[in-house]
């Protein structure tokens, strides 16, 4: 075992996960120039294949054994633009500058709370549970916004042209208060029921992946507004069911 352990690496698997990680950075960087250029739905898929790269980089490097502080803080840096300023940027172009003023603090909020998110997740991953995340994760309020941006054309035109706008603007601020929330998020890094379930597992892995890709826009963004009310439901509900369950029903009961 110490002899596997002394044995060198090529150089290269520490560069992968980075590349991945700047990968993931490009990506959000090109959003921008085409949220500029109000090319929106192109921006949108920008933010959905840079949250790809940027679930590969970490499972990359755990698989590699080759994590390390400079990745992490280098993976909430590209976070930060991919997630936080680019979605920041695409909304604010794409439905919130006609709110002046308030348009422009939602933009400049959703980015805030993204930074504030990123910085609470890097001073608490060692000692928060991987089952769950604290707050909505920067990735997936950014895909949140990004799938309505591809759902938008199903929205009827009456409703486009007034109520969408309003709906954005409400949605923006209820994004950027959850990923500063306490609220519990299920965080899927958990594999003991996919390994208690395989087959169950995969089967309904694979309805989730045809029912997705037979209607993209359409389902896409109702399963990230999915997982966006699955944690108050489950921090509100859940929890609080369980917590008052533990706690005495009486006086007596403490004595």
């Amino acid at each position: 075992m110490d002899k596997e352990k002394r044995l060198p690496r090529h150089k290269s698997v520490y560069i992968l996960p980075n590349l991945l990680t700047m990968a993931s950075l490009f990506l959000g960087f090109l959003g921008i120039t085409w949220a500029l250029k109000g090319e929106f739905e192109a921006c949108a898929l920008a933010i959905l294949a840079s949250c790809v790269f940027d679930g590969l980089d970490g499972k990359v490097a755990r698989l590699t054994g080759t994590t390390s502080e400079f990745g992490v803080q280098l993976d909430s840096l590209a976070d930060l633009v991919s997630f936080g300023v680019t979605p920041a940027v695409m909304v604010y172009y794409w439905r919130l500058m006609g709110f002046g003023r308030l348009g422009l603090m939602a933009a400049f909020l959703l980015v805030a709370c993204g930074a504030l998110r990123l910085a609470r997740f890097n001073v608490k991953t060692k000692t928060s549970s991987k089952k769950f995340f604290t707050g909505l994760p920067i990735p997936a309020a950014a895909c949140t916004l990004a799938t309505l941006v591809l759902f938008s054309p199903h929205v009827p035109e009456a409703l486009a042209a007034s109520a969408l706008p309003k709906g954005c603007l409400v949605l923006v601020y209820v994004l950027s208060f959850l990923m500063v929330s306490t609220m519990r998020y299920a965080s899927f890094k958990e594999y003991g029921l996919i390994r208690a379930h395989p087959f169950s597992s995969l089967v309904t892995t694979t309805l989730l992946f045809v029912l997705v890709a037979s209607t993209p826009r359409i389902l896409g963004f109702l399963f990230f507004v999915g997982y966006v009310v699955s944690g108050p439901v489950y921090t509100l509900l859940f929890l609080s069911r369980r917590s008052s369950r533990l706690l005495p029903e009486s006086k007596e009961d403490i004595s």
